[in-house]
């Protein structure tokens, strides 16, 4: 089972206008390419409808704080943050003054402080509850945000409640506009904003838990025969990366595999639609396979080496190596995953899908909350640092350059690094100089023991944002720490748990 908080992407860019009192119209002029096309919410309805492609997907049980920006008179969106609905109320105040102030001060930093908000609270009933019934549950949760912006001078200007296919507004109660038993949303895909962002070449890209999937171990027959597979090559290889001069050369076995897989993935015919993509490219990796590469990337460096694969035609078929991975890490061995999600998430962000680095780097630690490369590089995405930096390391390193990862300490620990292929060490990443604990690069199953089950989702440090590029998002954004904070910034949020 995995837990954990969804992780976004960037934010800033988009735009609405002033909300103007007497008929609560929000104008949002959208920009297109060039700024030749704009989009205008005038009503909730619209502000409701705008949210999947003000995020680039469609949030689930999810907080979301979009701020407003004055430009010309026009207000327009600024930064987005998104959170997990903590389980508890009693953690609904902490989770929205920790969403609030992330998004404000994030902003600020970039200089643009936001001067309205609008919040969203999208949740599905339960058993036995009605879309009403939620709204109601949630009402205490919509005014603890609207408390803490008003707290810092930001009126919040529009808080709906999405569930169950309608809307509901918290700051309207007048029944002509905004019925008690809400207002149906309209058909995915046939507002006039779904126009514009198709016209842009904006896909909303569905669910996170639909892109969390790919990487989620399996849980089928499968999953037994990889697990016996796993404990098998554990018993021979431990021992091997264990030793100086046998850890040089399962780097090497290790490296070569992966490159061979690689070009198997490269070479295989295309199929149609994710779920087939991912069968496809399961079933042309072995079990034997998949647990050598599993274990021999728990050394540090050997990971290092296998992360330079991450542009021109190397980088699509390591990443789908990466998730077919993770995909593998199964029963004990789900901290195992660290490795291949944080491969996966940094080839995402070098090939510029920051949703997707985001979620894999979020479930990286989740899988392992002390895996320091893990951690630098979801928090260098989450401050829209550029990854030229680190991808100039990476093609040092491989051409017989030096540089400085995480692996430092297990480099002392294991006498060095393999001999043969230059080690990558990206120096960009490991800046902070920080030298946690150190592991074995890989231990059996008696020695590397499943950790339990993590917070749920949302019950993490603050929230996290995204945006679709173009019509309704922008570059940049910030964050604090392993977790995402908003809008120009997100902010730290409980990551994924593999138990």
């Amino acid at each position: 089972m995995t837990n954990h908080s969804e992780t976004p992407g960037s934010s800033e860019n988009g735009d609405i206008s002033q909300a103007a009192p007497p008929d609560r119209a929000h104008r949002a002029p959208h920009e297109g390419p060039g700024d030749e096309h704009q989009v205008t919410l005038r009503t909730p309805a619209e502000l409701a409808d705008a949210l999947p492609y003000l995020l680039g997907y469609r949030p689930e049980d999810s907080i979301v704080l979009a701020a407003l920006r004055d430009r010309d008179g026009r207000g327009r969106f600024g930064g987005r943050a998104r959170l997990g609905i903590p389980a508890s109320p009693d953690d609904w105040a902490g989770a929205a003054g920790q969403l609030v102030h992330g998004l404000v001060t994030g902003s600020e930093r970039r200089g643009v402080r936001p001067e309205q908000m609008v919040a969203y609270l999208c949740q599905e009933p339960g058993r036995g509850e009605t879309g009403r019934d939620v709204m109601e549950r949630l009402r205490p949760l919509a005014q603890k945000l609207r408390v803490e912006c008003g707290a810092l001078d930001i009126p919040v200007v529009e808080a709906l409640c999405i569930s169950d296919g309608r809307f509901w507004s918290y700051c309207c109660d007048a029944e002509a506009c905004c019925p008690a038993e809400g207002l149906p949303m309209g058909p995915p895909g046939t507002s006039v904003l779904a126009a514009a962002a198709t016209y842009a070449g904006i896909q909303v890209r569905g669910s996170l838990s639909e892109l969390r999937v790919r990487m989620l171990p399996r849980e089928d027959a499968v999953a037994v025969e990889q697990a016996a597979a796993l404990d098998a090559t554990a018993a021979t290889l431990v021992s091997r990366i264990l030793d100086a001069d046998g850890r040089a050369e399962v780097a090497e076995e290790t490296l070569e595999s992966a490159e061979r897989i690689m070009r198997r993935l490269a070479e295989a015919p295309c199929v149609s639609g994710v779920p087939a993509e991912d069968l496809r490219d399961d079933r042309l990796l072995g079990h034997d396979e998949a647990a050598a590469l599993i274990l021999g990337l728990q050394d540090r460096t050997t990971r290092d080496r296998a992360a330079a694969w991450m542009e021109g035609d190397e980088a699509a078929p390591a990443l789908r190596l990466w998730r077919a991975l993770a995909r593998r890490c199964v029963g004990p061995y789900g901290e195992h995953a660290a490795a291949p999600l944080t491969l996966a998430g940094w080839v995402a962000w070098s090939a510029g899908d920051e949703l997707e680095a985001r979620e894999a780097l979020a479930m990286a630690l989740g899988a392992d909350p002390d895996y320091l490369f893990a951690r630098l590089l979801h928090q260098a995405c989450n401050e829209g640092l550029d990854p030229e930096s680190i991808r100039r390391c990476l093609r040092e390193g491989r051409e017989g350059g030096e540089g400085a990862a995480d692996a430092t300490a297990d480099d002392d620990a294991h006498g060095g690094p393999p001999t043969g292929r230059a080690p990558v060490r990206p120096s960009t990443v490991s800046a902070s100089g920080d030298r946690r604990r150190t592991r074995s690069p890989a231990t059996s199953r008696a020695v590397r023991r499943p950790r339990g089950r993590r917070p749920q989702a949302g019950r993490g440090r603050a929230g996290q944002s995204t945006g679709a590029k173009g019509v309704a998002s922008a570059p940049g954004t910030g964050g604090r720490g392993p977790g995402d904070v908003a809008g120009s910034h997100e902010s730290a949020a409980s990551p994924t748990s593999h138990t």
